[in-house]
């Protein structure tokens, strides 16, 4: 099984994957590892600056290959990072997608609101950042969006309204059953 987790920076990607490493023991890609590795190889003439936008076209192509793979060989894998596109699934026949699991996150408007000071301080819980400058209101806007597609799309969805572990707790029932574990 191949699960994806997705959604706006800062949302805590990398921190779901890693649980779900230690409790599953799956291995997980960080598709920023990717982007970097490509980057700083010179396979690419693409920035950490690109646009968002540009990255995920670029970088999805290569990710979606690894997935299939992953299906084909019947290997477990956790892919995480914010480059992986609404509409996604259509790059999958049906027998991939018995296999493909996906989950965005997301935080509510008042969560970031009450709680940005909380969530910048938190960015390198898991791995180190170089400094971001990332904008409260940018965040919101990204987060509402994601939310949005998510619901258009009946994708599954871990809303953060009240704390980040309590609603992360409150929703591992959710996830189990979105894996089908």
């Amino acid at each position: 099984m191949v699960i994806s987790v997705s959604g706006s920076t800062h949302t805590g990607k990398t921190l779901l994957a890693q649980r779900l490493l230690e409790k599953y023991k799956y291995p997980y890609l960080s598709i920023d590892h990717l982007k970097m590795g490509l980057i700083r190889s010179g396979q690419t003439s693409l920035s950490p600056e690109s646009p968002d936008s540009v990255l995920t076209d670029f970088l999805w192509l290569v990710v979606r290959e690894i997935i299939k793979t992953c299906v084909e060989n019947g290997q477990n894998l956790i892919v995480e990072g914010c480059y992986i596109p609404f509409g996604w699934e259509k790059d999958f026949a049906d027998d991939y997608l018995r296999n493909i699991k996906y989950i965005c996150l997301i935080f509510g408007e008042e969560y970031i609101k009450e709680h940005f000071t909380d969530i910048v301080k938190k960015e390198c819980v898991i791995k180190k950042r170089l400094s971001t400058d990332i904008v409260a209101d940018d965040m919101i806007k990204s987060n509402g969006y994601n939310l949005e597609q998510c619901k258009l799309r009946g994708y599954n969805y871990i809303l953060v309204e009240k704390t980040y572990q309590g609603d992360i707790d409150n929703n591992n029932l959710l996830i189990h059953r979105i894996l089908g574990l």
